[in-house]
């Protein structure tokens, strides 16, 4: 917990991350895909919207709280799903679905996270979402849909943006593969690592085995054969709107559709009878060279902000950019990176420490712009935004997000 005190934000926990993990596994949740030209553009964006702020305002009963489906909860953000927090920290995905229960906010486990969902449920709690990729047989994904149902999740989010494996040439270079398989390109990576060879790896052989997609289904699991991380998914490239509207027959609670980029796609979502749509670019680890997600969040709100909830992802990284994101209209902000760094920095106690860096920075930019709560973020509380034409009307306000 010491050296969890000497984060003082994100920057830090990715640091430390990167001092502990193999290089192989770091790069994978750390970079994007073929040039890394929407990565960075992703965290450049937020250097050109500025702040407006207001003085001499009484900010002393400020709150950062919010209504999200229904649920008060204590801070705008929810955990984005992350595949690969169980190979960062032992059944990283329970360590981090604790953390998000006791910061009282949802937490996304992946389709293809190391840890069982069942497990995840009944050891960690709070709000559980399920993130869904279709596979190439729909039944299969029907079934996963229904594990998802019985095991007590509340929303399932459908990621629509990878229909093909994207272009990661680093993951090939540093040879790591899933299912995990030790071979000579990455053997001396992981023994220069002895701590995470310990403490994660021989966990898993001592008791499950090699790390594999633990929510496959079984007959899957044993065929599937060791590819480069990013490339071992099943993916489904025949998907189409008609789909999600299946889904939304089969699912009862909260549907989500992930990785919209267009307007016209959110009212695609929003007519296919979705809760919510997410603006996301992966992250910028699938289409390289897009728009950042949040210079597409106006439009988005424009479109359908009075019929759905508006989340968005991709390049947060400080209290100040989610703060950037409610301002221009999302109702919260999914973390990835930020907490898987925390994971891998200490497990449940370094996703704790970068839920807590950002609820301090939230409120520190609350405080500064004379914003008593997020509510009253509107364009309003912006000087200028990106360069590209997502200037949004001053009367650009938040639709419900029921």
């Amino acid at each position: 917990m010491t050296l969890m005190r000497k984060a003082y934000n994100i920057a830090d926990l990715r640091e430390i991350a990167r001092r502990k993990l193999p290089k192989g596994i770091f790069e994978f949740i750390d970079r994007g895909t073929e040039d890394e030209v929407s990565l960075r553009h992703n965290r450049a964006v937020f250097e050109q919207i500025r702040f407006r702020p207001r003085t001499l305002v009484d900010v002393s009963h400020r709150t950062q709280e919010i209504t999200l489906f229904g649920k008060r909860q204590p801070m705008p953000i929810a955990i984005a799903p992350t595949g690969s927090a169980g190979l960062t920290w032992y059944e990283g995905e329970i360590a981090l679905a604790r953390a998000a229960a006791a910061a009282g906010i949802p937490f996304t486990l992946a389709t293809g996270s190391m840890t069982a969902m069942e497990k995840v449920a009944s050891e960690a709690g709070g709000t559980l979402w399920f993130q869904l990729y279709m596979w190439p047989d729909r039944s299969l994904s029907h079934k996963l849909v229904e594990r998802a149902r019985v095991a007590g999740f509340e929303g399932l989010v459908v990621t629509v943006d990878s229909p093909v494996p994207p272009s990661r040439e680093y993951n090939l270079h540093n040879g790591f593969t899933l299912p995990f398989s030790l071979t000579r390109r990455n053997a001396i990576d992981l023994l220069s690592h002895p701590q995470w060879f310990a403490s994660v790896l021989m966990r898993y052989l001592l008791t499950s085995g090699m790390p594999r997609y633990q929510n496959y289904p079984a007959e899957v699991k044993q065929k599937i054969t060791a590819l480069p991380m990013g490339r071992s998914m099943m993916l489904n490239d025949t998907l189409t709107w008609a789909d999600l509207r299946e889904l939304r027959k089969r699912w009862p609670h909260r549907l989500m559709t992930k990785g919209i980029l267009t307007a016209e796609d959110a009212k695609l979502a929003a007519d296919c009878g979705c809760d919510a749509v997410i603006v996301s670019n992966h992250g910028g680890r699938v289409v390289d060279g897009t728009r950042a997600p949040i210079e597409i969040v106006p439009e988005v709100v424009d479109a359908v902000g009075k019929r759905v909830t508006v989340l968005v992802d991709s390049g947060f990284r400080r209290g100040s950019d989610i703060v950037r994101g409610l301002a221009l209209g999302a109702h919260a902000v999914l973390i990835g990176r930020a907490t898987l760094y925390g994971i891998a920095a200490g497990g449940e106690a370094g996703a704790a420490r970068a839920i807590h860096l950002l609820r301090e920075e939230i409120d520190r930019t609350l405080a500064l712009l004379g914003v008593l709560n997020v509510a009253a973020l509107t364009p309003e509380c912006l000087a200028a935004y990106p360069a590209s034409p997502i200037n949004p009307p001053p009367s650009l306000k938040r639709g419900s997000a029921s």
